[in-house]
C-alpha cells in the first residue's frame, strides 16, 4: 500500500456553532480524520465560526475597509495542505453561510499562482462532508464540489458523504439514538471518500501535480498558446 505519510490534510468545519459547543458535523468528519491520521497523514482541524474571518472576495479585506481578518493567517494551512475537506451543515437545504463564507475566500485566492505558474490551488485534492436532519446532501455537495474544482482542486471520485436521518425534524449525528454513527450507508461512503482524495493526492504529489503544459496562466500570459487555433488571440 502507499505511504502517505508525507500529505498534509486540512479539515474546515463550517458549522455555525463555535467552540466548544458540539458539532454534529464535526462528528462524522472525525471518522474521515481518524482513517487519515491512522494512516500517516498530517492532519490540521479547524472551525471557520472561531475565527474573525471577514466577508469578501479579496486576499486581505482590511484592505477593502474591515478592522479585522484573520484569513491571512488561515490561508497558511489551506495553501499547505494537499487534501481540503469541507464539512458543512444543511439549512433549508443549502450550505452554511459559513460554507459560503469559506468559498468565497478561497475564490479570492483563485488567482495566486503556483511555482509552475498555474493557479495555485492545481495539484490539491478536495473533498466534502455534510450532516443536518433535513433532505440535501447531493444538492450541497454538488455546490461545495463544482466550487472547489472550478478554482482548480481535483476532485476524485465519490469525494463526498453525509447523514441526514430521517427526514424532518430530529436527532442530529451525534444525538442519542440517531443511527447516524452505526449507519452502515454513511460509514462506507465516508471510508471510500477519504481513500479516494488519499488515493488521488498521493498520485498528485508523486507526479509533481498536474502537468502544466495546457493550463500555465504564466506561459499563456509570455505568449505561448498551447496549440490555440488563433495563436494571436489575447
Amino acid at each position: 500500500m502507499a505511504d502517505f505519510s508525507d500529505l498534509k490534510a486540512l479539515f474546515v468545519n463550517c458549522t455555525l456553532k463555535r467552540s466548544p459547543d458540539q458539532s454534529h458535523t464535526d462528528g462524522l468528519m472525525k471518522v474521515s480524520r481518524q482513517i487519515m491520521e491512522k494512516q500517516g497523514v498530517n492532519v490540521e482541524q479547524t472551525r471557520l465560526v472561531d475565527h474573525d474571518v471577514a466577508i469578501g472576495i479579496y486576499p486581505d479585506m482590511t484592505e477593502h475597509g474591515w478592522e479585522k481578518d484573520v484569513w491571512p493567517d488561515l490561508w497558511k494551512q489551506v495553501e499547505a495542505a494537499d487534501i481540503l475537506v469541507v464539512g458543512t451543515p444543511i439549512w433549508l437545504g443549502e450550505e452554511s453561510s459559513v460554507c459560503r463564507i469559506l468559498i468565497e475566500r478561497l475564490y479570492a485566492m483563485s488567482g495566486e499562482m503556483n511555482d509552475k505558474g498555474q493557479y495555485v490551488f492545481y495539484g490539491k485534492t478536495g473533498g466534502c462532508v455534510v450532516t443536518g436532519n433535513e433532505d440535501g446532501i447531493k444538492h450541497v455537495s454538488m455546490s461545495v464540489l463544482y466550487a472547489l474544482q472550478h478554482i482548480g482542486y481535483t476532485i476524485p471520485p465519490q469525494a463526498d458523504c453525509g447523514w441526514i436521518g430521517e427526514a424532518g425534524p430530529g436527532p442530529s449525528y451525534l444525538d442519542d439514538g440517531s443511527g447516524g454513527p452505526d449507519n452502515s450507508f454513511t460509514q462506507r461512503n465516508t471510508t471510500f471518500m477519504t481513500w479516494n482524495l488519499l488515493h488521488m493526492a498521493r498520485m498528485l504529489k508523486s507526479s509533481g501535480g498536474l502537468p502544466a503544459h495546457g493550463n500555465s496562466r504564466r506561459d499563456w500570459d509570455n505568449g505561448e498558446r498551447f496549440d490555440h487555433p488563433n495563436p494571436e488571440y489575447r
